[in-house]
This record gives structure tokens, C-alpha cells and sequence, in this order.
């Protein structure tokens, strides 16, 4: 059975409306998604390597956890349930940190349309890498790698093939406020 979901204007306001997810990035729909950014107490960042097979950005490291919100789902919902999805890790509602609503509207050759609202949270990873489970055919592999490193490796992000060059200030951001997070 197919996923749907819900449809927004362009400024984030529900239309009313819920499509097939395979239509969402043919049609470009605008709509939400929930982003979950893990981070260690000893200043790590959860990255996850998209899966080999995504359409967009293939093996490039990104956040943590992501995914569509389902058609009536709450944002929260889904940041839960992507969670245990893609990571295999059971979360609470007590345990994300709302970071800000980002929008990300881009169109990539291969005719997909993203038009997204990330909703960002952060959250402190306190169990183990290696307990972790990634999701086949969403996530490739799991790492932890510094704040500083982090940084490092966006700065060159246009040429090293680390993490998704579009997204700087996205990462930046989110870099930056886990960094004041942890102060």
C-alpha cells in the first residue's frame, strides 16, 4: 500500500489535499519533513550515508534521520517513527529539541522536484553506534565524526563528495546550534 501526503502551499500551510508519495517530486508538490539530527555529549554528530540506490544524492553523508511525514501524521509523529525506521533506535517525544522549519526547494536533472519544509530537531544520541540498525535501501552506513570535523569537511563540501554542497547553510546551522547546545 502506498504512503500519501499531505500537500502544502508555498508558504507551508496545509491545502487540504494528499497525494501518493511517488507523485510528490514528480509533480513538486510543497510538503513537510522531519529531520533529526543526533549528536553525542562529547561533540559527535550522527551522520547517515545515503543508500546507494536513492535517486538524489547517492552516498553523499547527511543527517542523521529523515523522512516524509505521512498524510494525518503529526510532525513529531514521524520524526519518532523515521527514527525506529532508519535507525532502528526508539525515541520520545521529550527527547527532540525543535531547531527551526527550513525550507529546501531545489530540482535536480533527473526531473525530481524537491519542495520541502524540513522541520529540524535535534536530540542527544545516548546509545551506541553499534546498536544501531541502518535501513536497507535508505541508509548506506552510520558514523560519528567531531563537530570540528563536521565543519571541516563542509568547507569543502563543493569538491570532496562528503555531504550535499546545496545544503551549506542548512549544515551550518545546524552544526553551529548543536555546537551551542553543548556549551
Amino acid at each position: 500500500m502506498e504512503e500519501y501526503i499531505d500537500i502544502l502551499n508555498e508558504e507551508g500551510i496545509p491545502t487540504g489535499e494528499s497525494i501518493p508519495k511517488s507523485e510528490i517530486h514528480q509533480k513538486g508538490h510543497y510538503h513537510n519533513t522531519a529531520h533529526i539530527w543526533f549528536y553525542t555529549k562529547s561533540g559527535a554528530i550522527l551522520l547517515a550515508q545515503r543508500a546507494a540506490t536513492k535517486t538524489i544524492c547517492p552516498l553523499l553523508w547527511d543527517v542523521s534521520v529523515a523522512g516524509h511525514i505521512d498524510a494525518g501524521e503529526t510532525i513529531v509523529q514521524a520524526a519518532i517513527r523515521e527514527t525506529q525506521e532508519e535507525i532502528g533506535l526508539t525515541i520520545q517525544e521529550f527527547d527532540l529539541q525543535k531547531i527551526g522549519k527550513f525550507p529546501c526547494f531545489q530540482s535536480y536533472d533527473n526531473g525530481i522536484i524537491d519542495n520541502e519544509f524540513h522541520h529540524t530537531f535535534i536530540s542527544e544520541l545516548k546509545t551506541d553506534i553499534n546498536q544501531l540498525t541502518p535501513q536497507i535501501g535508505e541508509v548506506e552506513a552510520l558514523k560519528l565524526i567531531t563537530i570540528s570535523n563536521c565543519f571541516e569537511k563542509l568547507k569543502h563540501s563543493d569538491t570532496n563528495n562528503h555531504f550535499i554542497p546545496s545544503n551549506y547553510k542548512y549544515y551550518e546551522f545546524v552544526f553551529q546550534t548543536i555546537l551551542q547546545t553543548l556549551a
